[in-house]
């Protein structure tokens, strides 16, 4: 399966979409301006990467802001996540965010509530 690899900027996330390695990571600051053009890819590998998931896969969120509009695609893609799950495949949020950032913090605990998949908080220190 093809990777994806995004290189962020200063309103794009990082993305990487490694199944062959393991790496399921969206990284940094999103408010792109094409919000939908931006993630449209992105969901439409988790629809191919859900055909024929890893045995385990850990996704890991590390973002420092995100926007109202990215907000939406977030949980599309957590939703596919718990769409995986529900097929029987082991999947597992990875939430982490910075120590001093409550609201990504709460972001994250709103998201678990909204999702059946489990979500592993972590913050860390910037």
């Amino acid at each position: 399966m093809e990777t994806i690899k995004i290189l962020g900027t200063d309103d794009t996330p990082n993305v990487i979409l490694d199944a062959n390695n393991e790496i399921f990571e969206i990284s940094g600051r999103s408010l792109p301006e094409d919000v939908s053009a931006f993630y449209e890819p992105i969901l439409a590998w988790l629809d191919e990467y859900a055909q024929n998931p890893n045995p385990k896969t850990i996704f890991t969120f590390k973002l420092v802001y995100f926007n109202t509009a990215s907000s939406k695609l977030l949980l599309d893609i957590l939703m596919r996540c718990e769409h995986m799950k529900e097929d029987g495949a082991d999947v597992v949020i990875r939430w982490c965010y910075p120590d001093d950032d409550e609201d990504m913090q709460e972001a994250g605990e709103e998201y678990a509530d909204i999702v059946d998949v489990p979500f592993e908080m972590e913050a860390y220190s910037l």
